[in-house]
C-alpha cells in the first residue's frame, strides 16, 4: 500500500498456510525491483510480522530506508528493561515517550539502531486469563496513584529523525490497515475464497485495480481527503441522468436526491472542467502525459502543483 493516499501498488496472493512476512515478501521485492531507482519508495513500513532479519537486510541492499516493529522477544525486553531504567526519555506525541539505542538480536548479522516507546496507562486494565474454563476469564485491576503501567513497543529504523517524528511515522502505518477494512468490507474482496489459486490471484488484482481507479476518481473531485465507497458511491453513483442532443450539442442531465447533491453536482463540474481542458490539449500529449496530467491533478494535495514526469523506463522506450 501506498499510504496517505491508500493506493495498492500491489497483492500478492498466497496459499492459506503461506500467511506470514517472509511469504510475501518475495513478492514485495519483486514489485519494487521493477521501479526505477528514484521512483522507488522513500520508506518501508511494516509491523513485527514483516520485521524481519531477511527484509531488513534486503531493504538495506536496496538504499531503501525502514521502519519496523520488532517481536518483544527476550533479548528485546532486557533493551527495555535497561532504557527504564536509564531514563532520558524524550517526547513521543500523543502521550508516548522514546529514546534511541541500538540492538543485535540473535541471527542479526549486525547491530541495528532502534528506537524504544513506552505510554502510560492510566485506565483500568482488564487480564485475559486463560485457565479453567469454569471459571472467570477476566482480571480487573485499578491502577493506583503510586503505580505506573506501560505499553511498550521497540521500534527497528535506518531513519536519523527525531524521536517523535519515527514514532508519528509509525503510527501514521496504522491507516493502511483502514485500506483492508475498505477491500474487505466495501468492496467484496472479503469471503472470497476457492481451491484455484489463479483465480484468487485475478479476482483479489482485479478488486485492487478497482479500489484505484474509484480513489483516483474521488480524488479528482475532492483532494484534501479520502471518500470511503460505502459513502462516495451512493454520493456520486446514486442519479438520473437523461441525455438529450439538439443540433450538434448533447446535454446531459442529472438528478440526485442525496442530502449532499449539491456538493455532488460542483465536485463534479470540476471534474468535468479539468478533463474538458485536458480534451482541448489532447492532440499535443502522448497517452503517458495524458496519464500524468490527471494523476497529477488527482494528488494535487500533496504535489503542490508539481507536474508528474514518466518514470526513465517509459522515456527510454518513448
Amino acid at each position: 500500500m501506498l499510504a496517505g493516499v491508500r493506493l495498492a501498488m500491489g497483492v500478492e496472493t498466497l496459499a492459506g498456510n503461506q500467511h506470514t512476512g517472509k511469504h510475501a515478501a518475495p513478492g514485495l521485492w519483486a514489485l519494487l525491483d521493477r521501479v526505477a531507482g528514484d521512483c522507488r519508495p522513500t520508506l518501508l513500513r511494516g509491523d513485527a510480522g514483516i520485521g524481519s532479519e531477511n527484509t531488513m537486510a534486503e531493504a538495506e541492499r536496496r538504499g531503501i530506508d525502514y521502519l519496523f516493529r520488532l517481536r518483544l522477544t527476550r533479548n528485546a525486553r532486557r533493551l527495555v528493561e535497561r532504557a527504564f531504567l536509564s531514563g532520558d526519555w524524550q517526547d513521543g506525541g500523543q502521550g508516548w515517550e522514546g529514546k534511541q539505542e541500538s540492538l543485535r538480536l540473535v541471527g542479526w548479522s549486525r547491530q541495528r539502531p532502534v528506537v524504544v516507546l513506552r505510554r502510560r496507562l492510566k485506565e483500568a486494565v482488564a487480564v485475559d486469563r486463560r485457565g479453567d474454563p469454569a471459571q472467570p476469564r477476566l482480571a480487573f485491576a485499578e491502577i493506583g496513584p503510586g503505580a505506573e503501567l506501560y505499553e511498550y513497543a521497540v521500534l527497528a529504523t535506518t531513519l536519523e529523525a527525531e524521536v517523535v517524528s519515527i514514532a508519528q511515522l509509525y503510527r501514521d502505518r496504522g491507516d493502511c490497515e483502514n485500506v483492508f477494512d475498505e477491500l474487505k468490507n466495501q468492496w467484496g474482496r472479503g469471503g472470497f475464497t476457492t481451491r484455484d489459486l489463479a483465480r484468487c490471484r485475478l479476482t483479489a488484482k482485479m478488486v485492487a485495480l478497482v479500489y484505484d481507479w474509484w480513489n483516483l476518481f474521488t480524488r479528482l473531485a475532492e483532494p484534501d481527503k479520502h471518500l470511503e465507497a460505502i459513502t462516495s458511491r451512493p454520493l456520486l453513483l446514486a442519479a438520473i441522468a437523461e441525455r438529450t442532443r439538439h443540433g450538434r450539442q448533447t446535454t446531459l442531465r442529472i438528478a440526485s436526491t442525496h442530502g449532499k447533491a449539491g456538493w455532488a453536482r460542483r465536485a463534479l463540474e470540476g471534474v468535468a472542467t479539468f478533463l474538458r481542458g485536458l480534451i482541448e490539449t489532447a492532440e499535443q500529449l502522448t497517452p503517458d502525459q495524458k496519464w500524468a496530467r490527471i494523476l497529477a491533478h488527482a494528488l494535487r494535495a500533496w504535489l503542490k502543483g508539481r507536474q508528474l514526469r514518466a518514470p526513465p523506463r517509459l522515456q527510454a522506450m518513448a
